[in-house]
């Protein structure tokens, strides 16, 4: 089995926005999320996921230039990341796919994790 990471992009939710959504559409959207977490964890597959907070520092310069990042700017952040275990790209694709933040237009990218072993 290989590695992989599945890294979820969205637009930045900010805080009028998570205000905006009752307390329903909340535990409906986290349902989701743990249903489709649940059924890959299920198959033994999950070795991690976690949310990220939409703000963070970018780095330069061999790390003396700190920055606050992401920007305002941005149209998408990374919102989280599952490490996962797959055959190969086809059988992590496929569990990609049934991934909830497609649901808001996001994205996933998947990255195999490189075998230095």
């Amino acid at each position: 089995m290989e590695k992989f990471l599945l890294l979820f992009h969205s637009a930045p939710m900010t805080a009028q926005d998570m205000q905006a959504m009752s307390p329903e559409a909340m535990q409906a959207e986290l349902a989701k999320w743990n249903t489709w977490i649940g059924g890959i964890a299920a198959q033994g597959k999950m070795i991690s996921t976690e949310g990220l907070y939409p703000s963070g520092k970018v780095m330069s310069d061999a790390g003396n230039i700190v920055t606050d990042g992401p920007y305002a700017e941005s149209k998408e952040v990374v919102g989280g990341f599952m490490l996962l275990h797959a055959a190969d790209f086809d059988e992590v694709t496929q569990l990609a796919k049934g991934c909830p933040v497609f649901d808001n237009g996001g994205l996933v990218e998947v990255r195999q994790i490189q075998n230095y072993g």
